[in-house]
């Protein structure tokens, strides 16, 4: 007997829970140190030490949002929601799932809510 293809809906929650552990990979690889002790004429390293700590914060919080976009999907997925746009219920475009297969606003609620956070 030869095995079934997958569905849409399988392909879609394979694709999110790839993009989950790679994300939970890439997460458990930053390490984040403390700037060592500045000592006099050391300022420019102690510097880069809090910049590259900074940037190393930033990345850790916005991949930690990403990992929520995607729970948010599956969660979703699993409710049989998957595709509707949370804020107006309209089909998000299917080329706009493919891209970002966690997307939950259609490209016109979306932008709305850009431009609302922009102000």
């Amino acid at each position: 007997m030869q095995a079934m293809d997958p569905t849409p809906i399988e392909l879609v929650r394979r694709a999110l829970l790839e993009e989950r552990a790679r994300l939970l990979d890439e997460q458990a690889e930053t390490t984040i140190t403390a700037p060592d002790p500045m000592t006099y004429g050391s300022q420019a390293a102690a510097a880069s030490q809090v910049f590259a700590q900074q940037r190393d914060l930033a990345l850790r919080d916005h991949n930690r949002l990403l990992i929520e976009q995607v729970d948010a999907a599956l969660g979703r997925l699993d409710a049989g929601t998957y595709g509707a746009c949370v804020t107006c219920g309209q089909p998000i475009d299917p080329a706009r799932l493919e891209a970002l297969p966690a997307a939950s606003h259609c490209i016109d609620c979306q932008r709305k809510a850009a431009a609302g956070r922009r102000r």
